[in-house]
């Protein structure tokens, strides 16, 4: 039985205690001390606590997609991590609603509870997975520390609704039925909220860490403090204390992991990319730090994303093939990351650009080009023939050519090439502009060049699929060539071949003469691509540029000679998108 109070009862023959309504809401929900105190609270007080079961649920998808995000970028392969994180939260949401049960006697003194728990955990868990990935340096202590936070948020986040739905009939006696749907549908419509908000709003404005940091904050007001002001009668006054207490410690304790993010970061950074980075940005596509020695200059924002500049410098220009031009043999090198994946590395990145460009320009027109890939590097190498009159550059994330139009030392790596009057950037996922029926798209190009993120696990499967081999395979002219970097020799290489194959292209796999090279002292292997067009293609250099660095043609056909010894004998199979 509910309070007594000067208005009237919410619902008819709810302070009678009938029996079979104490049967249907449970014994505990006429106490009383249990229920929220009377007149005029009483009102606003269901709508309120709907509110609160509408911002958690958007809160508890909010953890969910930084766990499924995080867990693609720090372990790779997303698919798996994915399942991993999906399969485990919602097992873990079936253990913490059965567990919910032995604390429906003093479910607001409870939910209070679990939800300054779980804005602590799911407000910490961005940093402290990244923290355990970046010091510890095992697969295997990522992983289990990413199932260890899936299972406590889950059990925390299926615990809420048993609950919510308890302090819902405490409030006003209803059909089950009819209280079931209206707390399901704030709900679900939280949810959507939540899900809409992470991926638009929370990650490209705040990044991972802070916007987990955030999103917990608003779980302890929302769900705690809320629920813990209505039901105010319920605890006893100490546990009552105890409980405000711990509200106020959690977000504390979140304001404080706020203000030491960036130094958080910047230590998890310079553990895992050497002392020298100097920028770090999360985009809406990926993560993007760059290191290099530090020479002063003045520092630049990023309009494009929230930057971390972790120190006022730049670069000068780096010697191909060497060290810098004014830093000392034992300088490390300038170096891009996306994703925490080595995109480049200033010295030797020439050899994987001119093994990929030079081959497909060498005969037959050249005139019109399509990059598929924005950093610059292959683009330079297009642009070093004199037959090349216009060049389409398409790149998903606009923050990439916006940092190396930016940077000093990345676009005097690049040749400033982004800013030769014949280049067009087109910012797009290169799988939907191709596909697109736009008529200024559909004119033939020569060359295509593929110069996007391998067979990696994280962003590139689609980028080897054959039907992105059969839509770029439609864009090339009657003798146009398309030149493919599937990554090191492997499995990929040969399923990239088997995919231009088979929606009709000749194909040569080859790799640079010198196979591999080194960064900061690390072997790295060398690349390996596929040269592809309706007729055979001759691996060959072309008059019409200056003779490459790393390149002869003797020098290339010899490799791919090597290569096709190495080719293995059973047929390999193309990659699909739902294969």
């Amino acid at each position: 039985m509910i309070n007594q109070s000067a208005g009237p009862p919410a619902q008819p023959g709810l302070d009678s205690a009938d029996p079979a309504l104490i049967g249907r809401i449970g014994a505990g929900a006429v106490r009383a001390r249990d229920a929220i105190p009377g007149g005029r609270l009483r009102r606003p007080a269901r709508p309120l606590v709907l509110l609160a079961a509408f911002v958690c649920a958007a809160c508890g998808l909010v953890y969910e997609l930084e766990l499924v995000a995080l867990g693609g970028y720090l372990l790779g392969d997303s698919m798996t991590q994915t399942s991993v994180v999906l399969s485990v939260m919602v097992f873990a949401m079936g253990v913490g609603s059965l567990l919910a049960k032995r604390l429906a006697r003093r479910p607001a003194t409870a939910f209070a509870a679990i939800e300054c728990a779980l804005a602590l955990v799911g407000g910490l868990s961005v940093l402290m997975l990244y923290s355990c990935w970046a010091w510890l340096d095992q697969y295997r202590a990522t992983m289990a520390g990413l199932v260890g936070m899936t299972f406590v948020i889950g059990a925390l986040i299926g615990a809420e609704i048993p609950l919510l739905m308890t302090l819902i009939q405490r409030i006003r006696c209803e059909d089950a039925g009819r209280a079931a749907a209206d707390l399901f549908a704030a709900d679900y419509v939280g949810a959507l909220i939540g899900g809409l908000a992470f991926p638009f709003l929370l990650l490209p404005t705040f990044g991972q860490a802070t916007g987990a940091l955030l999103t917990g904050a608003v779980n302890a007001v929302a769900g705690a403090a809320v629920v813990l002001w209505l039901f105010r009668e319920e605890p006893p006054p100490r546990a009552r204390t105890l409980l405000w207490t711990g509200c106020g410690l959690v977000l504390a304790a979140l304001a404080a992991a706020a203000a030491f993010t960036g130094a958080i970061e910047r230590a998890a950074r310079h553990a895992l990319y050497g002392a020298q980075v100097r920028f770090a940005a999360q985009s809406r596509f990926q993560e993007i730090v760059l290191s290099g020695p530090a020479r002063p200059a003045v520092p630049w924002a990023a309009p494009w994303a929230p930057a971390v500049v972790e120190a006022a410098d730049r670069v000068p220009p780096q010697r191909t093939g060497g060290p810098s031009r004014v830093n000392g043999p034992s300088d490390p090198p300038l170096e891009l990351f996306l994703d925490g994946r080595l995109a480049v590395c200033g010295p030797d990145e020439y050899r994987d650009h001119e093994a990929l460009v030079h081959p497909a320009l060498a005969a037959g027109p050249g005139a019109r080009v399509l990059v598929l890939g924005g950093d610059g590097l292959a683009l330079r190498e297009v642009l070093r023939h004199s037959r090349v009159r216009s060049v389409v550059v398409v790149e998903q994330d606009p923050a990439l050519p916006a940092l190396v139009r930016a940077d000093p030392a990345l676009s005097a790596l690049s040749e400033h090439a982004f800013d030769d009057p014949r280049v067009r950037l087109v910012v797009a996922d290169p799988l939907r502009w191709l596909r697109s029926d736009r008529r200024s798209t559909r004119e033939p190009f020569d060359v295509i060049v593929s110069d996007l993120p391998g067979t990696d696990g994280r962003r590139g499967e689609k980028y080897a699929s054959l039907e992105f081999y059969g839509l770029a395979a439609r864009r090339l002219a009657p003798y146009g060539r398309l030149a493919v970097r599937t990554g090191p020799v492997g499995p990929a290489l040969w399923s990239a071949e088997a995919g231009l194959r088979a929606v009709g292209l000749r194909t040569v796999p080859y790799q640079g003469e010198d196979g591999g090279h080194q960064c900061s002292g690390r072997p790295l292997p060398g690349s390996a691509f596929v040269l592809a067009g309706r007729e055979q293609p001759v691996l060959a250099l072309g008059a019409d540029a200056p003779a490459p660095r790393s390149l002869t043609a003797a020098g290339l056909r010899e490799a791919a000679r090597r290569l096709a010894e190495r080719r293995p004998t059973g047929a390999a199979a193309p990659i699909t998108l739902l294969g």
